[in-house]
């Protein structure tokens, strides 16, 4: 199928034909950036496929360009990469012809056609090239029907989807994220082989993984991407403890909730409100305990006492497993799987001012974001229980307000340090500091005293006279 599609008006094709036709080699565009041209989705990056050597075309566009840009070079993968001085990357490289061993996703590669080209192309979609070539400028090469494919909302493989799997298993992962990314589905043959092949992603660094786990996250809708991932067998492989929250067990007539369905609406209503890919994360991982903490009493039926604790206890080896930053972010994922049943709590009970407090003060700045995380954990399927509970939480977060204008308690510190107290009693340090500096904090939280110095110090005295420590003369 051929036909002609409009390029943007951008003065970096005109100069890659111009530089193609001076080398006498042909030139495309090709994959994602004619997708999305297709699709109306904005991009700035461009691949460029020439029928010779990549690495000469792009240092040849270079001289060209007004700001003459540095070129990139990686010689080892034949392909080069510019920068235009407006923020368009464009890589360049040469037709290729791949082929692979079943130990690993790197294949051999040499020198190829076009068609050569398009066959390695993981979907469809992502097969079609733009002539840049003066005979045929702007014709659309489609050699594969991926215009159907977009039209149709289908993404499959342009060859036999059990080899293209089979060859780099990290394409069963591609073919999940654009399909989640851009609410298309997944061709029957395609999946069953995704299915079929799952196996192969053993081979597949985790790095790589968990990179097209976070676009899926990313996508607007990301509990589809993860049904899908589901659905296919490799949620068991790449996160098999979030696959243990599936299921729903009954005694004496007594249901608990798919906890695997309601993460995901948790995961799908935080999406609504907010692009936080850490957010996302702590949706997903706010019930990840309850497996372990599930029991039933004849009582009260079904309880997960503790799923937050234990929760959050278990986030730093989760992000280590996936390879995710073991850094700030975890933390606050943690933090907030810790936390996420703290303003639950409140709406379920009178206000205090001493609760709204210690929430504020362990929360931190992270407040917002626990509340938002709060407000999707709201999944009743009662619409009248969930906008009751949504009208509480609005009280909740007036008097979060309220208080934190009044006692500025988001992270505070208090007046009266470690060091002060030492300094107070001619003390070292000691379990009697410790002692201190929390009697102070509980207080200021309680309300009983104001962090203010005075009020503060005087606090300190007393309760240093109770533990029979003299303040020494300065």
């Amino acid at each position: 199928m051929t036909q002609d599609i409009t390029l943007p008006e951008h003065p970096v094709f005109a100069v890659v034909a111009e530089a193609a036709r001076e080398l006498k080699v042909e030139a495309y565009v090709i994959g994602g950036f004619v997708r999305d041209l297709v699709l109306k989705r904005p991009s700035k990056d461009i691949d460029v496929v020439c029928i010779g050597n990549g690495i000469d075309l792009a240092q040849l566009v270079a001289s060209k360009l007004p700001n003459k840009p540095k070129v990139a070079v990686f010689k080892n993968f034949g392909t080069a990469m510019l920068r235009t001085q407006d923020g368009w990357e464009v890589e360049f490289v040469g037709a290729r012809k791949e082929s692979y061993r079943s130990d690993s996703r790197k294949p051999e590669v040499e020198q190829g056609t076009l068609e050569d080209d398009l066959n390695r192309r993981d979907f469809t979609i992502n097969a079609m090239g733009i002539s840049l070539n003066e005979g045929n400028f702007g014709e659309l090469i489609d050699r594969f029907e991926g215009m159907k494919d977009i039209r149709r909302k289908n993404i499959k493989t342009p060859l036999e989807p059990g080899i293209t799997f089979s060859d780099d298993p990290l394409r069963m992962m591609r073919a999940i994220r654009f399909a989640s990314q851009l609410n298309f589905d997944i061709d029957p043959d395609t999946f069953d082989a995704i299915g079929a092949n799952k196996d192969r992603i053993k081979i597949v660094s985790q790095e790589r993984i968990t990179d097209e786990l976070n676009k899926i996250i990313l996508s607007k809708q990301p509990s589809y991407g993860f049904k899908l991932l589901f659905q296919t067998g490799l949620l068991h492989l790449i996160f098999p403890k979030m696959v243990k929250l599936h299921g729903v067990e009954t005694i004496n007539k007594n249901s608990h909730k798919d906890n695997f369905y309601h993460t995901l609406q948790v995961l799908d209503n935080v999406a609504e409100v907010s692009d936080d890919l850490w957010l996302r994360w702590a949706a997903i991982l706010h019930d990840i305990a309850k497996p372990e903490t599930k029991r039933y009493n004849e009582k009260v039926g079904w309880t997960f006492h503790g799923h937050e604790d234990r929760g959050a206890r278990q986030v730093p080896k989760i992000f280590a497993d996936l390879r995710l930053p073991l850094n700030d972010h975890m933390k606050q994922v943690q933090k907030l799987v810790r936390l996420h049943l703290r303003p639950i709590a409140l709406v379920k009970e009178t206000v205090t001012d001493s609760a709204i407090r210690r929430l504020l003060f362990e929360a931190g700045d992270d407040i917002d974001l626990l509340m938002q995380l709060c407000k999707a954990d709201i999944t009743s399927k009662n619409n009248d229980k969930v906008k009751r509970y949504l009208q509480n939480f609005e009280r909740v977060e007036q008097k979060l307000k309220e208080v934190e204008e009044k006692d500025s308690l988001r992270n505070f510190q208090p007046v009266i340090t470690g060091d002060l107290i030492m300094q107070t009693f001619g003390i070292s340090p000691s379990k009697e500091v410790g002692i201190l500096k929390n009697a102070i904090t509980e207080a200021i939280l309680e309300g009983e005293i104001r962090n203010e110095y005075d009020e503060a110090f005087a606090f300190l005295l007393e309760k240093g006279k109770k533990l029979g420590l003299e303040p020494v003369a300065s």
